[in-house]
């Protein structure tokens, strides 16, 4: 029964862990050991090791199985101080580059690896179709077919190659796929809401990355909150059983997330016999762990839970830890790359996302070849986002949220600004940061990098797109630098296409650099010329979702009709490019309340 729970860290000791068989604990979103968000290399490996001693203590005629810790490292090890931190998906689907995806994969599994935790939940594979959801950022393209050549390279690249002696080994961990099934397509894109496509747009649309998934063998796959046609995930025993385990023949562990059995007609957290039965071998259930194995421990013995289903569950994630080597592989920290701290947040795995970073900026607009700028001038850098590596890391990143960081929190990384001001002293230049835009001196040019604050899941749903409606501040200075006359260069950090038509007005170029993580330098790197006054980088990054031209386009998806974005799926100039985006955009939004409604994001959390 034990094996069949995953725990949170912070709700159970090594000790219970061992008196009750528990097969599987977890870190949530900004859980940490010892509950503190600066813990060590040392501090992750020596908890893992508590629990791992714990599972494999036979005394008493126990049976030792050795439990399994999952974490969520989704953006590299974004729970871990001083790790090296990705762009979030969305400007990983910019870059139209499957190979660095494996790499960045591996990365992430090595990384991951060295504080002793070898299962991770990503990636994240939700096909998204209405830009409002809190997820959105999570997401690769609203384009299946991106995301399923990315699910092949990111499962690849955590797992290795199954067959090959690479798999699952020394610096690779469990992946997991989620969340199953249609999460990016619930109507209004609200957070767990319900997906009412029928089954081919399910299987055409949101079930092809699984395709890919299964096919390069990940072994996990985490069930969503949400509903398909109105039945919750977590009990659906034809998507689940039916359809994946069945016709689509995975043969590794379905996982639940966070509490979601509780959330079924009849269940609690603490009991929910619908769920085991739908299929879900592992429930997530962090905190009412104890209640929930008595509970189901009665209802198998009431025959409410069929012991077949038992021993299904149970063969599964028996069979995924003999594969993962957890039998042989010993205590966390005696495996070949625990406590190895050196390798967390390297030179060599920053290099590889700054890379990420240039190649995931998409040029939107660059009138009169203003970009690249030269290196020796006098730079004004502005904006909310400019000094803030937490802005420009967004949610899932040392908290739950990505709030209540500061630059402190993020060792080794540098801001956007900071990356600036690097590139044009060394130059002999000058940059100034001037978050609200003031300035004693004229500057040559002006950089405004500004966006979304740090948002994760319900917190990040919107009612609409109006970027202005939220932040009206971005746009006055912009209008403010616009008319001093200088020429102004826009960074919009940002987990979602926005419907920012006045600050496109406004802005002589405008870079969409989505949430690109630790390495502001990549941004810098694109931005200006090289040290000869050539193009140093080109820009790379192509549009993976459609950018709207009226504040009412929330579902605006590629092949949909009708279709008519600002700009198109697959749009992203280059220095080569003489395109002229108009300064005359339409700006009338009609219905006052995409202008006035500032409802707070995450509205929908209350439901």
């Amino acid at each position: 029964m034990g094996q069949l729970i995953q725990a949170e860290i912070q709700y159970i000791t090594p000790a219970e862990a061992r008196d009750y068989h528990i097969g599987s604990i977890l870190n949530g979103g900004g859980s940490f050991p010892g509950k503190n968000k600066h813990a060590s290399v040392d501090d992750w490996v020596a908890l893992a090791d508590a629990f791992y001693e714990a599972s494999m203590d036979t005394s008493g005629d126990r049976l030792a199985i050795p439990i399994i810790w999952g974490t969520d490292s989704v953006h590299g090890v974004n729970n871990v101080f001083g790790a090296t931190i990705f762009p979030h998906n969305i400007g990983l689907g910019a870059t139209r580059n499957p190979e660095l995806i494996r790499k960045i994969g591996a990365v992430t599994a090595l990384e991951t690896a060295v504080i002793g935790i070898p299962w991770t939940f990503a990636p994240t594979l939700a096909v998204v179709r209405d830009d409002r959801w809190g997820r959105a950022y999570e997401g690769y393209s609203e384009d299946p077919a991106i995301v399923m050549a990315y699910a092949a390279e990111m499962v690849s690249g955590l797992q290795g190659v199954p067959g090959t002696d690479g798999f699952l080994h020394d610096s690779k961990v469990l992946a997991t796929a989620k969340h199953f099934l249609g999460d990016g397509g619930t109507v209004g894109g609200v957070d767990q809401g319900d997906n009412v496509a029928d089954d081919s747009e399910l299987f055409e649309i949101h079930g092809q990355p699984y395709v890919a998934a299964i096919a390069a063998g990940v072994r996990t796959i985490m069930v969503s909150y949400s509903s398909s046609r109105g039945r919750k995930m977590h009990g659906n025993p034809y998507l689940l059983t039916d359809i994946l385990k069945g016709r689509m023949g995975f043969d590794g562990f379905l996982v639940g997330d966070y509490n979601g059995h509780g959330q079924l007609p009849g269940c609690s957290n603490a009991s929910c016999a619908a769920a085991i039965n739908a299929g879900i071998d592992m429930i997530m259930v962090p905190e009412a762990w104890k209640e929930f194995y008595a509970n189901t421990l009665a209802q198998i013995e009431g025959g409410e839970i069929p012991m077949s289903r038992v021993d299904d569950a149970l063969r599964r994630i028996l069979r995924v830890k003999f594969e993962a080597r957890l039998f042989e592989a010993g205590r966390p920290s005696s495996r070949r790359y625990a406590g190895r701290t050196a390798l967390l947040g390297s030179a060599e795995s920053r290099a590889l996302a700054r890379q990420a970073v240039r190649e995931s900026l998409v040029l939107l607009k660059n009138n009169d070849a203003i970009l690249p700028l030269a290196r020796k001038q006098t730079v004004l850098v502005a904006g909310n986002s400019a000094n803030d590596i937490a802005r420009q890391s967004g949610g899932w990143t040392l908290t739950w949220q990505g709030t209540d960081n500061e630059n402190a929190d993020f060792p080794g990384a540098q801001s956007v600004f900071g990356a600036i001001e690097e590139i044009v002293s060394t130059a002999g230049g000058v940059a100034t940061l001037s978050v609200d835009g003031e300035f004693a001196q004229k500057p040559d040019v002006a950089i405004v990098v500004w966006g979304e604050p740090p948002y994760a899941e319900c917190f990040g749903d919107r009612k609409h797109l109006n970027y202005d409606a939220n932040d009206p501040a971005s746009l006055a200075l912009l209008k403010k630098l616009k008319s001093a006359g200088i020429p102004v260069v826009s960074v919009l950090l940002s987990g979602r296409p926005l419907w920012v038509n006045p600050h496109l007005n406004q802005s002589d170029a405008f870079v969409a650099g989505w949430l690109p993580g630790s390495e502001g330098a990549g941004i810098a790197d694109v931005l200006f010329e090289s040290v000869t006054n050539e193009i140093n980088y080109d820009f790379k990054g192509k549009l993976s979702f459609s950018w709207p031209r009226t504040v009412h386009q929330n579902a605006l998806n590629v092949g949909s009709e009708p279709y008519d974005p600002l700009f198109a799926y697959g749009y992203g100039l280059t220095y080569g490019d003489v395109t002229q985006v108009s300064n005359d955009l339409p700006v009338d939004i009609g219905d006052a309340i995409f202008a006035h409604d500032t409802t707070p994001m995450g509205d929908s959390c209350a439901d």
